[in-house]
């Protein structure tokens, strides 16, 4: 029915101008605020964009949408996800939608639908958004048609959260005069980063602060594509290079000696520094690197892994009583906080961490194993995945086997995950060993039963 359209649990994704057009904007908004009107919480949903070049188009058709079906709309403007999921909680809002494709190439866009716990929409609740839009959305007459506020606070109340935080020391961050590059990548990052960093005390040199979504190289903050904010730390003599994605939920770092230390370290430095104030288990997901593990293990710490998924992490730590968790893809979340990934939380806490350990990051980063991830990706095939799964658990007999979400096999060193993505239409073999020609082997022979599909 939507052929072209990536359609998940929490939102719907395509590209501009022929999967994603302002029709099925509209009718996935309209679908969505009615659905948030129907529990009878609030009659507010909450709306943010990234700097993506049809965001202002998707913005105004949303919020449309939501007026014709009586929802009144707190405005956002231009946004990051973790924003707008704290938006909705401050304003007590029936949900809200953030326009956004997050790492995906220019050509795409999406939006995110986030519940009234400011959560993206689990599967219960995707699944009677879409019943209530596919029944036919009730629409408001002339005189309840909802009304715009618009919230410039916003971003300010974000940060003053973030530096709120209690085992976050403002003023010892501020003592070390950290100089930091930063690579926004065209995005919504450069709407709240150089704040947090002004607040503090850092010293910033910044590329593709410009935020209007033209992205000058693919927009998924991965070691590859960093390599411009690799030289910018090596030319500024910058402690540490950040980056961040269009929406900025997800952070990457750069170590002072001007190398890319790999997402999965934000997580792992994030929760090292988390777990010497919070008790708790840390929860993460399927494609996570085993140095966070290693991490919580020496803090004494259990680690539950969940399916890939912001709402499937989140969910878990909130049943879990979780410390810290989140994605090996640089996207950290604090329950403290709220239950999202987030990376301007993620700069706070690394900030923090090199503050108090007083040594470079490269020293910070060389405490714990260094393993290789190698990620694959192939079409998806029409037939089902279950046959692959069943050869691999065949040909990997003394692996432990996880199918929450595809299949994941684990030894006690390395680990290969196969599952079907939800933002593309495509199979994602993702591995890990100590070493790069493991970790590869272990990707190849995961393929072969999927190659064997594929024909």
């Amino acid at each position: 029915m939507y052929e072209g359209l990536m359609v998940s649990v929490s939102g719907v994704r395509g590209r501009v101008g022929e999967a994603l057009t302002p029709e099925i904007v509209a009718r996935f908004a309209a679908g969505f605020g009615a659905w948030a009107l129907a529990a009878g919480r609030s009659k507010s949903v909450v709306v943010g964009r990234d700097s993506r070049v049809s965001g202002p188009m998707f913005h105004r058709v949303v919020v449309s949408a939501l007026q014709s079906v009586g929802a009144s709309v707190v405005d956002l403007g231009l946004a990051t996800t973790p924003t707008t999921q704290l938006a909705v909680e401050h304003h007590h809002a029936a949900g809200g939608i953030m326009i956004s494709a997050s790492h995906n190439p220019i050509e795409w866009n999406a939006l995110k639908m986030i519940g009234p716990s400011g959560l993206f929409l689990d599967a219960i609740e995707g699944t009677a958004m879409r019943t209530m839009m596919e029944n036919g959305v009730p629409r408001a007459t002339w005189n309840n048609l909802g009304v715009i506020e618009e919230d410039e606070r916003a971003i300010d109340r974000h940060v003053d959260a973030v530096l709120a935080l209690p085992f976050i020391d403002v003023q010892r961050i501020r003592a070390r005069n950290f100089r930091i590059a930063l690579d926004s990548c065209r995005g919504a990052g450069a709407v709240i980063v150089p704040q947090l960093l002004e607040r503090l005390g850092c010293t910033t040199t910044s590329i593709n602060l410009e935020a209007d979504g033209r992205f000058p190289r693919p927009p998924e903050p991965i070691a590859e594509n960093l390599r411009e904010l690799e030289r910018l730390v090596l030319d500024t003599k910058a402690d540490v290079g950040l980056a961040v994605d269009p929406d900025v939920d997800r952070l990457a770092l750069v170590s002072e000696d001007g190398r890319a230390i790999g997402e999965d370290y934000t997580l792992a430095l994030a929760a090292k520094l988390v777990l010497r104030y919070r008790k708790g288990p840390v929860v993460i997901n399927l494609s996570t690197s085993r140095v966070v593990d290693d991490v919580a293990i020496a803090a004494g710490a259990p680690v539950i892994r969940a399916a890939v998924g912001e709402v499937n992490v989140a969910t878990r730590m909130r049943s879990e009583q979780a410390a810290v968790g989140g994605e090996g893809n640089g996207g950290v979340i604090l329950p403290e906080l709220h239950l999202g990934r987030d990376a301007p939380l993620g700069i706070a806490i690394l900030l923090q961490l090199m503050a108090e350990e007083g040594r470079p990051l490269s020293a910070i980063v060389s405490d714990h194993p260094r393993y290789v991830i190698v990620k694959d990706k192939l079409d998806r095939p029409d037939a089902s995945l279950t046959t692959v799964y069943e050869a691999l658990r065949a040909a990997f007999p003394g692996a432990e086997a996880d199918t929450q979400d595809g299949l994941r096999l684990a030894w006690h060193d390395r680990w290969v995950h196969v599952r079907p993505s939800g933002t593309e239409p495509i199979v994602r073999v993702i591995a890990e060993a100590p070493t790069a020609a493991e970790a590869k082997d272990l990707v190849a022979r995961s393929r072969v039963p999927l190659d064997a599909l594929g024909r």
